[in-house]
């Protein structure tokens, strides 16, 4: 790091878990992250503020004036602007070392799964069923951790899906890809604009501690919320042998199974 690095992450510097050696971690650091909308907003500002070296946003739609309730990262002048294109804007004016690529796209699983094997950790920030369960593919085949986050109307959940431990869940273990799933999306369900901040805000958090090697992860562990109460709920995942995702993960290559260094 030179010496303007260091006075501009001077905050985490003065952190013993993070240190100089975890924050040149997070400078080394690329994040995935699918989704450049109410959570995709503060995990993509606060990656970025918090010096996450590379940053590549996956999404296919264009700004809205009815997105700009939540999406922290958009504003006014930029509607109409494809959001990855926004999104770059926005992390660009908080730091302009980062490094970012966009892709403006919907995704699907072979873009997830080349992106994912170039990454160090996937952050979903999408909006619906069948992007999740494809992303969530792509990380088990590439062995990345998978920092999962939803949100709408009131009530939010966050956990984290990494392989790298030996006990670990996969997405596809709580939530099995042949089960039905009724869409609900805030165009009709509507959504409780700082709920979107406080998920995402987790994510950037827990992805931050995977990235750092610091601290116990949400491996394993379903966070869920009610912001009408405020009131959080922990739900143990287990991992389930007969998952037909995760089930083959021994075939996992070596090098991405090591141990989770935020493991307790």
């Amino acid at each position: 790091m030179d010496d303007r690095q260091l006075l501009r992450y001077s905050r985490h510097l003065l952190l013993d878990d993070i240190g100089v050696e975890g924050q040149q971690r997070l400078l080394d650091a690329h994040a995935l992250i699918v989704g450049a909308g109410g959570l995709g907003s503060p995990v993509a500002l606060y990656l970025a503020s918090a010096g996450v070296g590379q940053l590549t946003l996956v999404d296919h739609d264009t700004v809205d004036l009815t997105n700009l309730q939540r999406q922290i990262m958009h504003s006014q002048g930029r509607i109409g602007l494809p959001k990855v294109a926004s999104a770059a804007e926005a992390i660009q004016a908080i730091n302009p070392e980062v490094r970012v690529h966009t892709v403006a796209r919907r995704g699907d699983l072979p873009l997830f799964c080349a992106l994912a094997a170039e990454a160090d950790v996937v952050l979903d920030c999408s909006d619906n069923f069948a992007t999740r369960q494809a992303l969530n593919q792509a990380c088990v085949a590439s062995g990345r951790p998978l920092v999962s986050g939803a949100a709408i109307g009131f009530d939010g959940q966050v956990s984290v899906y990494d392989l790298r431990r030996p006990d670990a869940p996969c997405y596809a273990c709580l939530f099995p890809p042949s089960q039905t799933v009724e869409e609900v999306r805030c165009a009709t369900m509507g959504v409780f604009a700082p709920l979107v901040g406080i998920i995402g805000t987790l994510q950037a958090a827990e992805a931050l501690k995977l990235l750092a090697g610091i601290g116990r992860s949400l491996s394993g562990r379903l966070l869920m919320l009610d912001a009408r109460q405020m009131e959080w709920t922990e739900v143990r995942v287990p991992r389930q042998p007969a998952c037909p995702v995760c089930r083959g993960r021994d075939s996992v290559p070596a090098a991405s199974r090591q141990a989770d260094p935020a493991a307790s």
